[in-house]
């Protein structure tokens, strides 16, 4: 009997925090029916209303509403659903979480309202066609680093790059860099570790979706940050494309060392083809609007436009009316 009236507890308490709360409470007739139901436990209304004030005089958020037959309803969700609207959004556009760590998240984050309100939810999430890492170590990634940061120890990793087939390699010749972390920065749906490089013996930036693996804490005690080190300062030198017009397909004729950056904005299945070991040739589709040729120039002679003719036309135009606005200053 002991253990029935335990269960019945447990049953009650939990089927209160996943089917109510103060849009959808349930009377006693209700919970009763549905106990004997699912779980073939038949009890009187008063038990049920008496299990309903012991949780809530345990601390559970258990609340009434009092009418000639009250209600019960579950009132301690973390968030409120437009809160977790926002937070599955943001899982769900973020490139730096992997698509199958994502939906592992988003799945936990539902988990913390209403079954009625976690379908709502689904029904409004859109994911398709979003780009998302390959990298599936992003959370160990984070940790280890963040890590890192509060031991100020040192961390070993090797880092990655692609080539003209899409495919990852390891650069500094396979060696591990050796990375005394500072600063976790997040910048355009991307993680980015900022730190001294003992390699380059200087400040450098890594994104974490590229980082082999999940890197290596050392025992060696990290180079202390500079005087001058500000990150605030060094978030306003990192600058982003945007853009308004309505896409078309662009060809380009791109070096290796943009590969990178061609991913990073379409994808792993942007459209590329391989002309020799340092050259291949995308086809995206993009805005070209005067921040995509500043895009484009920002490149130099790593990026070309090859069709179609009058995006080149359009192009080399603007080229020649700043060359002749410099041109005349002389």
């Amino acid at each position: 009997m002991e253990s029935v009236t335990k269960l019945r507890i447990l049953y009650l308490y939990q089927y209160l925090l996943q089917h109510t709360d103060a849009a959808h409470p349930m009377s006693t007739v209700e919970l009763s029916n549905m106990l004997e139901k699912e779980y073939g436990i038949t009890t009187a209304r008063n038990t049920i209303s008496n299990d309903l004030t012991m949780l809530a005089n345990s601390g559970l958020n258990i609340r009434v509403i009092r009418r000639t037959q009250n209600v019960y309803y579950y009132d301690g969700a973390a968030f409120e659903l437009p809160e977790l609207k926002i937070l599955i959004d943001a899982v769900s556009a973020t490139k730096f979480i992997a698509e199958r760590k994502s939906e592992e998240l988003i799945n936990k984050l539902m988990s913390m309202t209403s079954l009625d309100n976690a379908q709502k939810l689904r029904r409004n999430i859109e994911v398709e066609g979003r780009v998302k890492t390959d990298n599936q170590c992003g959370y160990d990634i984070v940790d280890i680093i963040n890590e890192g940061i509060d031991t100020r120890r040192k961390i070993a990793f090797c880092y990655t790059d692609f080539d003209v087939d899409k495919k990852r390699y390891l650069t500094n010749d396979g060696r591990k860099y050796t990375v005394s972390p500072y600063t976790l920065i997040w910048d355009g749906d991307y993680y980015y570790l900022r730190g001294y490089c003992d390699e380059r013996e200087a400040m450098r930036t890594f994104r974490l979706d590229r980082i082999d693996r999940t890197p290596e804490i050392l025992m060696e005690a990290a180079v202390p940050k500079p005087d001058d080190y500000d990150v605030a300062q060094y978030r306003k030198s990192v600058f982003r494309m945007y853009d308004t017009d309505q896409p078309v397909e662009v060809e380009l004729f791109c070096h290796v060392s943009t590969m990178k950056v061609l991913i990073d904005n379409f994808g792993l299945d942007v459209d590329t083809r391989p002309v020799d070991a340092d050259h291949f040739i995308a086809r995206v589709k993009v805005c070209t609007s005067p921040t995509f040729y500043r895009w484009v120039f920002g490149f130099g002679c790593n990026i070309e436009i090859l069709q179609p003719q009058g995006i080149r036309d359009e192009f080399e135009r603007m080229l020649r009316i700043a060359c002749d606005q410099y041109a005349s200053k002389e």
